[in-house]
């Protein structure tokens, strides 16, 4: 196991295979099959982390560093970050193997962190905030704004969004999960119906050292939405009908006959 703990911000990380295989060793393995030359290696980080800060818990589970589920403590379920996942979440049965987790970080956090003060720093870079939608941007049609915050240690952020300078009310939980490196990443969803007028803004405050980070967000590149495709159908159609009529009033004109003198 590795550990990161410290006074401001105590971390202890149980990587997966370490934690689900102790006794794991290494087979001497046949030569590989040609058809697997080309495999690509995947990675699944199931990482629990405890901090005197808030979160003071929490769980995230990932595949190649993209987030399938965080655990919600007070009401005991995985919740997935996408709803595409909420199949796969309802399947656990492994609530107690957490719960003992849960208790074992945040003994060590009072065991050695107190021992190991000074020596690891509280906080390490900056955090980067940037928005971006879930969707194609289509004007009056639902969408989410999603806010990515990178480079973030220790995970003690809140997440704040403003719409036009205004609070933005009823945003859901903030997903934190880890990454290679000893990092964490997290994910801030903002459901809303774009207009061309829009400004939006997340706001990044990293708890440890008060630093904020502010990312903004303005239509570009939008999509034409179903009004504008009937306004232009609307036209073309009636472009057409009147490209009929004069035509028919030509043909009509040009074969009266000819009056003599």
């Amino acid at each position: 196991m590795d550990y990161e703990l410290s006074q401001g911000a105590a971390l202890l990380w149980l990587l997966p295979l370490l934690w689900l295989l102790p006794h794991s060793w290494t087979a001497p393995q046949a030569p590989t099959p040609r058809w697997q030359d080309d495999l690509q290696n995947h990675t699944f980080l199931h990482t629990m982390y405890c901090q005197n800060a808030s979160p003071s818990v929490g769980l995230s589970e990932s595949y190649d560093e993209d987030q399938l589920f965080s655990f919600d403590f007070s009401q005991n379920i995985r919740v997935p970050r996408l709803p595409e996942f909420a199949d796969w979440a309802q399947k656990s049965e492994d609530v107690s193997t957490i719960f003992f987790d849960k208790g074992f970080c945040q003994a060590m956090i009072h065991e050695i962190g107190p021992k190991l003060e000074g020596q690891i720093p509280v906080s390490r870079g900056i955090p980067v905030a940037e928005v971006f939608t879930l969707k194609p941007l289509e004007f009056g049609k639902p969408n989410t704004l999603v806010c990515f915050v990178s480079n973030l240690f220790p995970p003690a952020l809140t997440v704040n969004w403003q719409h036009h300078s205004a609070p933005v009310e009823g945003v859901g939980p903030t997903y934190v999960s880890a990454i290679n490196g000893l990092s964490f990443q997290a994910f801030s969803y903002l459901n809303f119906t774009p207009a061309p007028s829009d400004i939006f803004s997340c706001i990044v405050t990293h708890e440890i050292n008060s630093h904020t980070a502010i990312a903004y967000w303005v239509p570009q590149n939008a999509l034409p939405s179903d009004l504008l495709e009937n306004v232009l159908c609307g036209v073309a159609f009636g472009l057409g009908v009147l490209g009929i009529i004069v035509g028919l009033v030509l043909i009509i004109y040009f074969r009266k006959p000819c009056s003599g003198d």
